[in-house]
């Protein structure tokens, strides 16, 4: 596969602004691999495809307010620093995103806040566009991190062209969010409502959770034609031993597994045993999944309608097939799914 086998038209306008008026109301395509069906349902309808004993794995990574608007010493000049991953947390150091990128220099500082309260240094330039920030602040470490809370935005992904609006920081984030430290919000889980948990519950579909924090590495864009050469970013992951103990009871058990989203997917699949079963996990991971593939752990997924040529559309490629993926997409255009972050979700079983 290449990356040129990625290639869609998508119309600008199926890029959803906004998220659906209720979360488990978007719409929903199914996916039948066996027999090429293809139905179109609403997403609360997913719990008809699930039975008693089978499990759903969520991904309970939590969004932090990323992105921080600041000003340049001297010349005031405007600039967003897009927060990455906390390196050193005695000496507050960040790995960052700066735009614009040519105004920074390693020395400059950067001023945060209406009255300037939080002050960064730039004291690397890691690539291009990425730098290493040294955050100057008096008061303590949970102080600091509150600040940081206080003045960050919900990072909203960069399609969307409005400015953050008071429903973001809640509707950019799941309903059984938790473990802070993601970046981007693991889109899938948008649209299951409380309502919808419990009534997967009440007919014994099981829950459980892992915790991948969904870094900016999902979304770089492939720039090889080779897509063995290309290498993702590493993300944090943690699989503990209650998600490997309902995983494997459901597989010894012969029930479905789901995997809700990719970013759930990625993580199971980084840490199967030769026999096929889940291992417990903690660390790092920068798999990258694309066809041809043989999956371990989920047979089904539940995931957002994916950009071209990204990492994401090439992962649903290797669970789905990819003459059937294509031609699901080509249908998606037409029908008017809506696409990306805030748009609505596919199952494929």
């Amino acid at each position: 596969m290449k990356l040129s086998n990625f290639t869609y038209d998508l119309p600008k306008d199926l890029l959803a602004e906004y998220p659906s008026d209720q979360r488990d109301e978007s719409k929903l395509m199914v996916l039948h691999r066996d027999s090429k069906k293809i139905e179109h349902k609403l997403f609360k309808d997913v719990i008809d495809y699930f039975n008693d004993g089978d499990s759903f794995i969520l991904n309970n990574t939590k969004v932090f307010p990323a992105r921080l608007m600041g000003n340049k010493e001297k010349t005031g000049a405007k600039i967003e620093v897009f927060l990455l991953r906390e390196l050193n947390r005695n000496q507050r150091l960040w790995d960052v995103l700066v735009d614009p990128a040519r105004k920074i220099r390693i020395g400059n500082k950067l001023y945060f806040g209406d009255d300037d309260s939080l002050v960064a240094e730039v004291i690397d330039n890691t690539t291009s566009r990425g730098r290493t920030l040294r955050f100057l602040y008096d008061g303590s470490y949970d102080e600091f991190r509150e600040k940081l809370l206080e003045l960050g935005q919900t990072p909203l992904p960069k399609y969307i062209k409005r400015s953050e609006e008071g429903f973001d920081k809640e509707r950019y984030q799941t309903i059984y969010a938790k473990n802070e430290g993601a970046v981007a919000a693991p889109t899938a889980g948008l649209h299951f409502s409380k309502h919808l948990l419990k009534r997967l519950q009440i007919k014994g579909i099981n829950l459980g959770e892992i915790t991948l924090h969904v870094g900016l590495g999902t979304f770089s864009p492939v720039e090889v034609e080779d897509l063995s050469k290309h290498k993702m970013d590493s993300e944090e992951l943690i699989i503990d031993e209650k998600a490997i103990s309902l995983v494997n009871n459901t597989k010894k058990n012969k029930n479905k597994i789901c995997a809700v989203g990719t970013t759930v997917m990625r993580g199971l699949e980084s840490s199967v045993s030769s026999m096929g079963t889940l291992n417990p996990y903690a660390g790092w991971t920068h798999k990258f999944i694309f066809p041809p593939y043989k999956f371990s752990i989920a047979d089904s997924l539940i995931t957002n309608f994916h950009m071209p040529k990204s990492t994401l559309l090439m992962m649903v490629s290797a669970f789905c097939g990819h003459d059937f993926m294509m031609e699901a997409y080509e249908l998606a255009v037409k029908e008017k799914y809506r696409f990306y972050s805030y748009g609505d979700a596919m199952l494929i079983i």
